[in-house]
C-alpha cells in the first residue's frame, strides 16, 4: 500500500469514528428528550409506577424554592398531595439547553387558579434521571 493510500484510509478511520461520535451524542440527547418528556407526562398524572420507572434509586429531587430535598422514596410518597394539588392542571415544557448529561428545561405549570414558570434541570444517566433541581422564575406563565 502506498504512503498517499495509507494516509487516506487513516483520514477516512478517524471521519468515520467522528461521525459515530456524533450519532452517539444525538442519540444520547434524543432519549434525554423522550425521558424528560415522559417525566412531565406522568407527573401530570403522578403515575408512581412510571415515575420510579424514571428514577435511579439514589436520585436527589431539589425543590429550591421550598428548601427541600427528597429520595426517590420521599418523592414517590409525596405524590399524593401533588395529585391533589394538580388536579385539572396542564404542564408546557420546553427544552432550553442539553449538554454532558445535563438537560434545563422552562417549564410552566398552569393550575386551575393560577400559573407558575420554572427552571427545572435533570441530569440523566443510563437512561434514569440521577438529579433534579427547581426553581421559580415567574409567578405566572407570560414569558414562556
Amino acid at each position: 500500500m502506498s504512503a498517499t493510500a495509507r494516509q487516506l484510509t487513516g483520514v477516512r478511520a478517524g471521519v468515520l469514528t467522528a461521525a459515530l461520535l456524533l450519532l452517539a451524542i444525538v442519540a444520547a440527547r434524543a432519549d434525554d428528550r423522550a425521558i424528560i418528556s415522559r417525566w412531565y407526562s406522568a407527573l401530570l398524572v403522578a403515575d408512581r409506577t412510571e415515575l420510579a420507572d424514571l428514577l435511579a434509586d439514589d436520585v436527589r429531587i431539589e425543590l429550591d424554592d421550598l428548601g427541600v430535598v427528597q429520595s426517590k422514596q420521599e418523592f414517590i410518597a409525596s405524590l399524593d398531595e401533588w395529585k391533589g394539588a394538580a388536579a385539572g392542571a396542564a404542564i408546557r415544557h420546553r427544552i432550553e439547553k442539553s449538554e454532558g448529561g445535563v438537560t434545563t428545561v422552562i417549564a410552566c405549570y398552569d393550575f386551575p387558579n393560577n400559573d407558575m414558570l420554572m427552571q427545572e434541570t435533570f441530569a440523566v444517566a443510563g437512561n434514569r434521571i440521577t438529579a433534579s433541581s427547581q426553581a421559580a422564575i415567574a409567578e405566572n406563565c407570560e414569558g414562556y
